[in-house]
């Protein structure tokens, strides 16, 4: 048996995706440990996985709840997200990574106790900085993109965070010089942080290292990239992550019957902390002829639903997509994959990060339309899932991807390939 320690971000995707890969893996008999933030606490306990916990920051001087820091920060920096992508690069991305940066610092200690006390045979991490710490253990280590591909920079992929399509290349060069503009500062000292601490200088671009040992990505062929530097032999595309361990879910009696087509709207957790976004969508499908599924998130005490709509402040997301038409998203990472994993449309409503990105590739590529989340009419928005709900070709697209993808599940995949890593370590220390 051997000791497989996950550390995700402080986020419930990244959690939720690495929680999937862990299920298998213990399944397979492996220790699986999961590193959380002290808000986290009890959370990965409850799916039956041993918990270390640790902090980003100092103690706040109220308690706190799982993933409260970002929450916070999303509600009070959603003004900028009516911005265009290259304007938030100085007013969201950068103040992002530097949270993340000074987070990387802070645990740097706490997480060397924590690699000594374990002496994990294979560290998973799921983040999109780079914690020196892991390089410093002299253990194998995995990293995880459970982000939009475009992360990898590549000469023939659209800037990162830029939300700009493949085919037109007119903006690109002014995004990456104000990429670099606003980054070199932070990225700078970071750097000079990862050298002193353990690990190599950082990449040109880049705040996160790529692994020596393996590196996996999470995005389907038919919507990745076609890149002009394939990446390297530790890479391996998983292409969907999506985890077994949700609670069932039914439809609620009212909501059973042919009675209109089934919509899921999600925001994910943090994209619904925005609750003016929130009651405006909830207005724009009020009086439609849909049934509408509404994960409400943290901010559910303030949200009151239509007749035509159920929700809930947390949903089980990977039990309620099987059940419906459409989804009507943010353009995360794992909402995206286990869509096209589910086989189901999107209109994608992106906010931050790189759900720009997501947002384009969905609607180039043809499994879905992009609109802009604050701008657009509500018959922009129930014009497209109307035009999405009657596409035949598209849904025998989607469902071709959807049975290639549950063919071989993502986490099986990681697991494998992890399970190698520990095996190839357990040779090397006899």
């Amino acid at each position: 048996m051997s000791t497989v320690a996950f550390f995700p971000e402080g986020a419930f995707g990244p959690t939720n995706n690495c929680v999937g890969i862990g299920a298998v893996l213990r399944e397979r008999g492996h220790r699986v440990v999961f590193i959380v933030e002290e808000s986290f606490a009890g959370s990965l306990e409850e799916k039956g996985f041993e918990e270390r916990t640790m902090r980003l920051a100092p103690p706040p001087e109220e308690p706190e709840v799982p993933g409260q820091f970002w929450k916070d920060f999303i509600r009070d920096t959603a003004p900028v997200f009516r911005t265009p992508t290259i304007e938030q690069l100085g007013s969201f991305i950068e103040p992002t990574f530097r949270a993340l940066v000074d987070g990387s610092m802070y645990v740097h200690g706490r997480l060397l106790e924590i690699f000594d006390e374990l002496q994990p045979d294979v560290i998973v991490e799921d983040n999109v900085v780079s914690f020196p710490a892991l390089q410093a253990s002299g253990r194998p280590w995995v990293r995880i993109v459970s982000c939009n591909p475009a992360e990898m920079k590549d000469p023939a992929v659209p800037p990162t965070f830029s939300g700009y399509p493949t085919d037109d290349r007119s903006l690109w060069p002014a995004y990456w010089d104000e990429y670099r503009r606003v980054h070199a500062g932070l990225h700078a000292e970071f750097d000079e942080f990862c050298r002193s601490h353990g690990a190599p200088a950082l990449p040109g671009l880049d705040f996160m290292h790529e692994s020596p040992h393996l590196n996996l990505s999470l995005y389907p062929a038919e919507v990745d990239y076609a890149r002009e530097r394939p990446l390297g032999s530790t890479w391996h595309n998983l292409e969907a992550s999506v985890r077994a361990t949700d609670a069932p879910w039914e439809l609620p009696p009212q909501f059973a019957g042919p009675n209109g087509p089934l919509v899921y709207l999600s925001l994910g957790s943090l994209g619904s902390a925005d609750v003016e976004l929130m009651r405006a969508l909830i207005v724009e499908l009020a009086a439609s002829r849909y049934r509408v599924i509404v994960s409400k998130g943290p901010q559910h005490d303030q949200l009151e639903l239509a007749a035509n709509m159920v929700g809930e402040e947390f949903l089980p997301q990977t039990s309620v997509l099987p059940k419906v038409d459409l989804v009507i998203t943010h353009g995360g990472n794992n909402t995206v994959t286990e869509c096209l994993y589910f086989g189901k449309p999107m209109v994608v409503l992106p906010l931050f990060w790189d759900q720009y990105d997501n947002a384009q590739r969905i609607h180039e590529t043809g499994f879905g339309i992009r609109l802009d989340t604050y701008a657009h009419e509500p018959e922009q928005l129930l014009g497209a899932i109307e035009a999405l709900l009657a596409n035949g070709k598209l849904r025998q697209r989607l469902g071709a991807l959807s049975a290639r993808l549950q063919q071989s599940p993502g986490t099986v995949k990681a697991a494998g390939v992890i399970e190698e890593l520990t095996i190839r370590r357990s040779a090397a220390v006899q």
